[in-house]
């Protein structure tokens, strides 16, 4: 199955992506967007250019468990994303997902512009990594 991941961003939205296998997460983009609306749209039309059968969308839960203001947001746009798109959406706790993100970005060097450029879509690529293992440990088939 095709899975598309979303890192939600009041300015910037990671988007990334793996092929049937659901073998490993890839970073695909980043979307500029501060208009919910618009986002939803560039979202919908890159899931149906992918051709993807499901998206997990990053839920910010606090590091007590806890669910504030911008878990709240996340799940109302998943609800959107889901009504827009007519593709399964899924939910997936992304605690620590940016600070892992700036980790790898920074074994690799990745800094200033292009480290701005890429950090969401890295967090998106691992938020998906995560669906993905999940997956695979609970037995499900790709």
């Amino acid at each position: 199955m095709i899975i598309m991941s979303v890192d939600l961003g009041k300015a910037r939205t990671g988007i990334a992506i793996c092929d049937r296998s659901e073998i490993m997460a890839t970073p695909l983009t980043v979307i500029e967007e501060w208009n919910r609306d618009r986002l939803l749209e560039k979202i919908c039309e890159i899931a149906a250019e992918r051709k993807a059968q499901r998206m997990v969308v990053g839920l910010p839960v606090n590091m007590d468990g806890s669910e504030g203001e911008s878990a709240q947001g996340a799940r109302e746009f998943a609800d959107h994303l889901r009504e827009a798109s007519g593709i399964e959406v899924i939910m997936s706790d992304e605690r620590g997902t940016t600070k892992t993100a700036i980790g790898y970005l920074n074994q690799s060097d990745t800094r200033g512009k292009r480290r701005k450029a890429v950090i969401d879509a890295v967090a998106a690529s691992i938020i998906l990594q995560d669906h993905l293992d999940r997956r695979r440990n609970a037995g499900e088939q790709p």
